[in-house]
């Protein structure tokens, strides 16, 4: 029997996993492809797969640290979607660095910055955020079915040290965009083309 080469040479075992393997990789892109340009759909479908893993969550009576943990890191996510990709704090340090080492300080044309339009640009965009997101409710929901991660912990210490943390780095967040007059969603903002 010949291959699609047409050399004759029979496919090895471990090059026929590679074949499959990158059939089933070329699949999965295919189906994230045409997810895309649905955003509500999609965020949608992610609240439902939530809405299931809170739902196993109360039907198994436990758990308490991997709700945590699934939390945390989607708060974690959520700030690095709030974040602009170029930090002006940073800027200002690395300029202020520049002064104290006797360099001249660097100025960006136009002279002012509030001369220059700069669009605001996400550390993490938001379909990063919404794969990250939608993978990490479904390993945590395949984990829920497995004992090793039903750890006996005192849960309300875990809620109220997520709500701190959630308190303290919103604050900060805000007080960043305050600071750097930044606003992270299109809400309010002017749209130039008519509508359609």
């Amino acid at each position: 029997m010949m291959n699609d080469s047409g050399s004759g040479i029979e496919p090895t075992p471990l090059q026929n996993v590679s074949a499959q393997y990158v059939k089933i990789q070329r699949q999965y892109q295919q189906i994230l492809d045409r997810w895309t340009p649905y955003v509500l759909n999609r965020w949608l479908a992610t609240a439902g797969l939530l809405l299931v893993f809170l739902l196993r969550i109360v039907l198994a009576q436990g758990i308490c640290l991997l709700i945590d943990a699934h939390a945390i890191y989607l708060l974690n996510l959520l700030l690095a979607f709030l974040q602009p990709k170029f930090d002006p704090s940073l800027q200002d340090d690395l300029m202020a660095d520049e002064i104290e080492e006797g360099g001249e300080p660097i100025t960006p044309l136009p002279s002012q910055r509030d001369d220059e339009f700069r669009p605001f640009v996400r550390r993490l965009p938001e379909w990063q955020f919404w794969l990250s997101s939608t993978r990490a409710t479904l390993i945590a929901l395949f984990c829920t079915f497995s004992e090793v991660f039903d750890i006996p912990v005192y849960w309300p210490i875990l809620v109220v040290y997520f709500f701190t943390l959630f308190a303290l780095t919103m604050r900060r967040q805000i007080q960043h965009m305050i600071k750097y007059k930044y606003i992270p969603f299109d809400i309010g903002k002017a749209r130039y083309g008519g509508s359609k």
